[in-house]
């Protein structure tokens, strides 16, 4: 499985460099570690979603096979009536 890396520590040195405390620092590194592990979808995440939606394609692609063919055999139904009403 793909991992993103966050590296905490350089993002803290940078943040120090410019004026933030040490513990001001800290906090942010984790909490943005954090929201980056939890939302973003690596490669595999996007790789299994392609192969639900192919999943999901197939079928619904079927039970419209499906329906066409029950549409026809209703019509052709409502032909044989038609016909038999005029030709009785």
């Amino acid at each position: 499985m793909a991992t993103i890396t966050f590296d905490t520590h350089a993002y803290i040195k940078k943040l120090k460099a410019v004026g933030v405390t040490e513990e001001q620092a800290e906090v942010q590194a984790e909490t943005l570690a954090g929201l980056i592990s939890d939302q973003l979808a690596t490669k595999q995440d996007i790789e299994l979603l392609r192969r639900d939606m192919k999943e999901v394609e197939i079928k619904i692609s079927g039970e419209i096979n499906l329906i066409k063919w029950m549409m026809g055999f209703v019509l052709a139904g409502i032909a044989a009536l038609i016909l038999k009403s005029f030709f009785a």
